[in-house]
């Protein structure tokens, strides 16, 4: 069964400059491998190419069952100097929280 991933987890995030830190948490310890599994640095590069420009360094938190990434070029060049609105860390939390997942029927 396919579903937002914002069914199964949360999301803190903050920025620096051009660089975006995003930690993603499951609510149930028993999603953390789907979120191992299918929440990777090259899925996100996949994802959001156009606008993820710089290298993408993934971090597990097994105690935490969350994953935290580091962005590099995420936000078109910082929040000073980018003509989006809103470029900052907060708006990956909610494009990363809609992408789907696949979890195992009945969970």
């Amino acid at each position: 069964m396919r579903v937002p991933l914002r069914q199964l987890a949360h999301a803190r995030s903050g920025d620096k400059g051009n660089r975006s830190n995003l930690a993603i948490f499951v609510y149930d310890p028993t999603h953390y491998p789907v979120l191992r599994e299918q929440l990777t640095a090259e899925r996100l590069k996949e994802e959001f190419g156009g606008v993820l420009l710089g290298d993408i360094k993934r971090y597990e938190l097994p105690n935490l069952h969350g994953l935290n990434f580091v962005m590099d070029r995420a936000l078109e060049g910082g929040v000073n100097e980018s003509l989006n609105l809103d470029g900052h860390g907060k708006s990956w939390s909610a494009m990363i929280l809609a992408l789907d997942v696949e979890i195992p029927d009945g969970e």
